[in-house]
């Protein structure tokens, strides 16, 4: 693993405490707790590393049996249709190859050349492998695709690139900045579903789909079925990290919820897994007209059949326990981040609302889109009405794709620029220069 992978020690010695206070040698905060704690979170961090990598919450059973995705992917000389998804297709949409998962002949047949990269055949080698990071597929006896599933990982986690690009050992939290998810959707056969709920016809939806770009997915666009903004265009938001989360309040990048909100949410909601979910703002009909028609904040199953609720808290602990990774050697000139420490805490004020190690506000961290200088799209579709001030833990991994929530900015002289401009700041080239090897330090 890399070091986005890096367990969270630090969380794991916070579950079984590190220090004690007490003269009790009983106190739990004193060596290992009586009561097993130290066990219980260690099994929490596994079980939610595999529910985060491999667990589908039943999701197959939209994606493959009702979108029929299985079908384009195999290709009519696989038993699907069309022209099936090679893998040099697959890692051109921005797909992963899990490199741990591969076995020693297929490694080496992927450096020699003798595994055909663009035959659909070995994409299903490596769906069988259980190597493409965030999908599982489903095979019958007869070797056929037969369904398709997505976990978390297939937006946030990515790979080192250690046997070639696309392939090798598994980041996870790391954003995928460049899975192009809308246009491996619009390769489903059957769309007629998400195109029902939206009240348009799927030709419309496939071009709202591609109009996404690498790195972006519009989550609302379900909910308030606002396909496009209010200058003509879609404005899905990025992807972001799932690294560096511990002590942050809100999650996403409006603000709907914490994390394991936003996990249910997703879980249920944009994968389609077979879950739980209760959230009454979605009743709003002004607001979201599509999830108030169709009661999406009322989802119930059956007793015994929610595969979604019951893996939450693993998740939870999981995402928590992924520390931001450390910028590589290098990337960053020290001297220069010194001086723009002073002035990040000092003459430019970030440290105002980029508080403390999470550098993010403290409790409530939301504000208007008046308060960033910005417009208020993406903020009114969400039920907070706002943008969250994002942490800055490993600013350096979501570089590509730009800035913000939707990535207006291009480069990180770009935000501060911005910044400089809405709050007169008075910052001079060099200074602006000085700021951004600080943030690249983070």
């Amino acid at each position: 693993m890399g070091n986005g992978s890096r367990l969270g020690l630090s969380l794991g010695f916070a579950l079984v405490g590190l220090s004690c206070g007490s003269s009790d040698p009983s106190d739990p905060a004193c060596g290992s707790p009586p009561d097993g704690s130290e066990v219980d979170g260690k099994s929490l961090i596994d079980q939610g590393r595999h529910t985060f990598r491999y667990d589908t919450f039943g999701d197959e059973a939209y994606w493959g049996d009702t979108l029929h995705l299985n079908q384009a992917i195999a290709g009519d000389a696989n038993g699907g249709v069309g022209d099936g998804v090679s893998p040099t297709a697959a890692l051109t949409v921005g797909l992963k190859v899990d490199q741990d998962a591969l076995s020693d002949s297929l490694i080496t047949g992927l450096k020699n050349g003798t595994v055909d990269l663009d035959d659909p055949a070995s994409t299903l080698a490596l769906l069988k492998a259980n190597a493409v990071v965030g999908l599982t597929g489903r095979f019958d006896q007869a070797g056929t695709l037969t369904s398709i599933g997505i976990q978390c990982a297939l937006c946030h986690s990515t790979v080192d690139d250690a046997l070639a690009p696309g392939i090798g050992h598994r980041l996870d939290g790391w954003a995928n900045r460049d899975l192009d998810i809308g246009t491996i959707i619009a390769l489903a056969p059957d769309l007629s579903v998400p195109a029902g709920l939206l009240g348009v016809d799927q030709d419309t939806l496939r071009t709202v789909l591609h109009g996404w770009g690498p790195g972006r997915f519009d989550a609302e666009v379900f909910v308030d079925g606002k396909a496009l903004g209010p200058d003509g265009v879609p404005h899905p938001t990025l992807i972001p990290p799932a690294f560096g989360l511990a002590g942050v309040n809100l999650h996403t990048w409006t603000g709907w919820g914490s994390v394991p909100y936003w996990n249910a949410f997703v879980a249920v909601l944009e994968m389609h897994g077979q879950g739980n979910f209760f959230d009454p703002r979605l009743d709003d009909a002004a607001r979201f007209p599509i999830a108030a028609a169709n009661g999406l904040g009322h989802i119930d199953v059956p007793v015994g059949q929610d595969r979604v609720t019951p893996k939450l808290p693993g998740l939870h602990v999981y995402q928590l326990s992924l520390a931001a990774p450390n910028p590589p050697p290098g990337s960053f000139d020290q001297a220069a981040a010194r001086r723009g420490k002073q002035l990040f805490d000092g003459k430019a004020a970030c440290s105002t609302c980029h508080t403390g190690p999470q550098r993010t506000d403290p409790g409530w961290n939301l504000h208007t889109a008046a308060e960033l200088g910005i417009d208020d799209f993406q903020a009114e579709r969400s039920p907070a009405g706002g943008y969250r001030t994002a942490p800055l833990a490993g600013l350096f991994t979501h570089q590509k794709g730009g800035f913000y929530h939707d990535g207006r900015f291009a480069t990180l002289d770009d935000v501060i620029d911005h910044y400089d401009e809405q709050f007169g700041l008075g910052l001079s080239a060099a200074e602006r220069q000085d700021l951004v090897q600080y943030l690249l330090s983070q």
